[in-house]
């Protein structure tokens, strides 16, 4: 039985098991919180990497990387994806010291185009977009150390008290706000672009109601919600990558595209999330043990309903539309 199914029908259940697991993970921060993080991020690191591969999602990711890499040997394959499941036991040790590495700027380098320094220096307002790459959440410390007020979206957790505990470690990254998904959020996003303000969201997830782009020479489900963001608001979309160089240390890029603006909507819209992913993969190539490649990104064989729903879906993403292009 699902989480959701059990909550409708055992409501009292849930609340008990919300309360529990809530107390569970402050625990869990408090005592992490105790620990160095360069410790704990090695020893949760070891640990994701010996125990992780006995998961189902072991042999999902060997898959897609399969696919992504046909001509890599299979020894490789096991050598990068035990390298993704070490880099996301990091991720996790590191996410309980969230707000203390952002004041750490020994531990980060960075570097960024132009476009992407004005931003940074308070001149200008853009929409970032990231991947699950190295430690993803810490892809705005610059801009947050250049006391940039960013707003953040993400998916909250079902629980609402372990959703609570974890918002609170990420207060520092977000000042501008931390905006759950759903469907006030894209009203809320239009209004903070439009008033030159900066956001933040993740754009390597799979959403079948979206369209089609190449990835690795496949073709992937992509999210179409930034380009559209970007070109109703008039705002450059700046993509963000972390690379981890040793331990708890990363080098951060920004790099800026424009979404082009044309008669065509639904084709501009395709092409800059098509560049979005170009990106992504090249990215991904230099480092592919620190991406996630348990994404269910790929469409299943032989089933092309995304690209029915193309056109459809990216005119009626969430934003809406608000431009007279």
């Amino acid at each position: 039985m699902s989480r959701k199914l059990r909550q409708r029908k055992h409501p009292k259940l849930t609340v008990f098991q919300n309360r529990v697991e809530g107390i569970a993970l402050k625990a869990a921060i408090w005592l992490f919180r105790l620990i160095p993080v360069d410790v704990a991020s090695y020893v949760m690191g070891a640990f994701w990497r010996t125990l992780a591969p006995l998961n189902s999602r072991h042999k999902r990711a060997l898959g897609h990387l399969k696919m992504a890499f046909p001509n890599m040997s299979e020894r490789e394959r096991e050598r990068i994806v035990r390298g993704m499941w070490d880099n996301l036991g990091r991720v996790a040790a590191e996410t309980f010291h969230i707000d203390r590495l952002l004041k750490q700027d020994f531990r980060f380098e960075m570097e960024a185009d132009e476009t992407t320094r004005s931003v940074l220096n308070g001149e200008r307002g853009c929409l970032f977009v990231s991947f699950h790459s190295a430690n993803w959440e810490l892809c705005v410390q610059p801009a947050v150390r250049q006391d940039v007020e960013i707003t953040g979206v993400y998916q909250a957790l079902r629980n609402p008290k372990a959703d609570k505990a974890l918002r609170s470690l990420r207060l520092e990254l977000y000042k501008g706000g931390l905006l759950s998904k759903g469907h006030q959020t894209a009203r809320k996003i239009l209004s903070r672009l439009k008033s030159g303000g900066v956001v933040a969201m993740m754009g390597d997830l799979r959403e079948t109601r979206g369209i089609q782009v190449p990835f690795f020479g496949q073709p992937a489900y992509a999210n179409p919600v930034p380009a559209s963001l970007a070109r109703s608001c008039n705002v450059p979309i700046v993509l963000g990558r972390v690379v981890r160089k040793k331990g708890v240390h990363f080098h951060i890029e920004g790099r800026a595209i424009s979404v082009p603006v044309t008669d065509d909507r639904q084709v501009d819209i395709e092409k800059a999330t098509a560049e979005i992913h170009s990106v992504f993969e090249a990215w991904i190539r230099e480092h592919p043990e620190q991406w996630m490649w348990i994404h269910k990104k790929w469409a299943p064989p032989g089933k092309n309903a995304a690209e029915k729903h193309a056109r459809r879906a990216a005119a009626k993403v969430n934003a809406p539309k608000v431009d007279s292009h």
